[in-house]
């Protein structure tokens, strides 16, 4: 019997399996990446240490320039669903260098991201088990997370529907513990249950009044990752029904989302816990790191707490997956046109899927976690700091390039005006601030846990992650076809074509 060979799709065309998802499905996708309850656990700390009461007013700062970058991927994703998204976009507003840079920052960004996510759950697990010890142990760790990176890879290989499915029940696990706890925390907020140590909710927590600006930026940069990766559901477009308009308008409805999330749990931990330095106050140094899961015992016992602990777990493996999805299709749309070898054009005839791409992806994730791993904890720690950068990068281009590409339609509506030109440009600006205020702030040697000379290891791996795609798209152009970077396999005029839907 003959073995079946992948097969690599013509120019324009991917061979991804069309309509497999709804917009449920396709929100859902979106969400996991963002993985909200490990973004909770991580960041909210760290906000409440810059800003301290006026927290949910970050998230409700931080959610307006997502806003305005959902609106241009949504303008884009309308006109051209390509699942290359910003390296496609970028291309056909800037030129290929501008693409392909534009696409590298996107893979920079999820490659950091699994190597980190896959140690969180493994340590979320192993205390949801009471193994602490295993917790606290090397070994321990790396060999799960690297099992949860191997064995997400190939589930993401399977096809679209298999992840689809699992992420349906890891988001229902997700969102329904978040918001219970919630819940009865506010509950026994208002009832006078929830002991000394809590405050009255107020709504002068949403006005960021009587902030400088230093604190407002730090915070700001912080929920920038808790929001990083709605986009995702973008770059599974070409699998969703009705792909010029489904993943647009599932990209705003999971920013909405997002916020509302956020602002109620960052409510329901700041009036529960209280801003106290002991105990499980918010100013207790001990809490910084995690004051999500530190909550769960005291709002409703140790079954919530255990709750929690697996909550946070279950958040980082589902974004495990759902950040291979997006970038592996990333790498087939470049392939498609000739930006990278053609073999990550290759899909796999049974699952629809770009298998060999997805699997790279995959183990480059596991190269970059076990190298900082056997190197240095610290040095995995501050990549995962150094995240903004990146993800600011490609937010920031995308933006610009749906004004640039739409410059001749921009005054032919408000409706234009406002949603291909104003937002998108409001959006772009903002994420070039957070970029240049990012690496003002990581520079500095005292940032994060490592440094080079006088150099902090934060800016060194962010920055060196970017600069590392200059010569690798230069190997690209060397060593390829050239006809990419001559502009001939994908230009403003190039006709997009997307699988047949049903």
């Amino acid at each position: 019997m003959a073995i079946q060979q992948p097969a690599v799709p013509a120019v324009g065309e991917k061979g991804l399996q069309a309509g497999a998802l709804g917009l449920v499905g396709n929100i859902v996708i979106g969400l996991a990446a963002t993985a909200p309850a490990y973004s909770l656990a991580a960041t909210l700390g760290y906000v409440v240490l810059a800003v301290g009461e006026k927290a949910p007013s970050m998230f409700v700062v931080a959610f307006i320039p997502m806003l305005l970058v959902a609106f241009a991927y949504k303008e884009l994703a309308e006109d051209t669903p390509d699942c290359g998204t910003t390296f496609t976009w970028g291309t056909k507003a800037f030129g290929p260098w501008v693409g392909w840079i534009g696409g590298w920052g996107l893979a920079v960004s999820a490659i950091i991201v699994l190597a980190n996510v896959a140690e969180v759950s493994a340590i979320y697990l192993f205390e949801f088990l009471n193994l602490d010890d295993l917790a606290d142990n090397l070994l321990a760790k790396v060999l799960l997370g690297s099992f949860f990176i191997v064995g997400m890879t190939l589930v993401s290989a399977r096809g679209i529907v298999v992840s689809e499915r699992l992420q349906n029940v890891l988001m229902a696990i997700q969102f329904g513990v978040l918001i219970v706890i919630s819940a009865i925390a506010l509950i026994r907020v208002f009832s006078g249950t929830a002991g000394a140590q809590a405050v009255s909710p107020q709504l002068s927590w949403l006005w960021p009044s009587g902030l400088d600006e230093s604190s407002i930026a730090a915070a700001v940069i912080l929920c920038i990752f808790i929001y990083w990766g709605w986009d995702a559901c973008l770059a599974v477009g070409e699998e969703t029904k009705n792909p010029g308009r489904t993943p647009g308008i599932a990209a705003v409805l999971t920013t909405l989302i997002l916020v509302f999330t956020y602002v109620l749990v960052a409510y329901a931990v700041q009036s529960f816990s209280g801003f106290s330095d002991v105990g499980i106050g918010l100013n207790n140094p001990d809490n910084t790191d995690d004051v999500l899961t530190v909550l769960g015992k005291p709002v409703a016992g140790a079954i919530a707490a255990s709750a929690l602990l697996l909550t946070v777990s279950v958040s980082a493996l589902s974004s495990t997956q759902t950040t291979i999805l997006p970038t592996a299709r990333g790498t087939l749309s470049m392939a498609v046109y000739e930006a990278i070898p053609k073999r990550f054009a290759s899909v796999h005839p049974r699952y629809m899927t770009p298998a060999f791409g997805t699997i790279v992806m995959g183990l480059s994730a596991l190269f970059f976690y076990l190298l900082l791993s056997l190197l240095s904890e610290n040095a995995l720690a501050d990549s995962i700091a150094s995240l903004g950068l990146a993800v600011a990068f490609y937010y920031g281009i995308t933006a610009f390039a749906c004004v640039w590409y739409f410059r001749s339609t921009l005054l032919s509506s408000v409706r234009n005006l406002f949603f291909r030109g104003i937002f998108p440009v409001l959006g772009g600006l903002a994420m070039t601030w957070a970029f240049f205020q990012s690496a003002i702030d990581m520079i500095q040697p005292d940032y994060g846990y490592t440094a080079f000379g006088p150099v902090g290891g934060v800016f060194v791996l962010g920055v060196g992650m970017l600069v590392l795609g200059v010569p690798l798209m230069l190997a690209c152009f060397a060593f390829g076809t050239k006809r990419f970077f001559r502009g001939e396999t994908l230009t403003p005029t190039t006709e997009v074509k997307v699988p047949d839907t049903y």
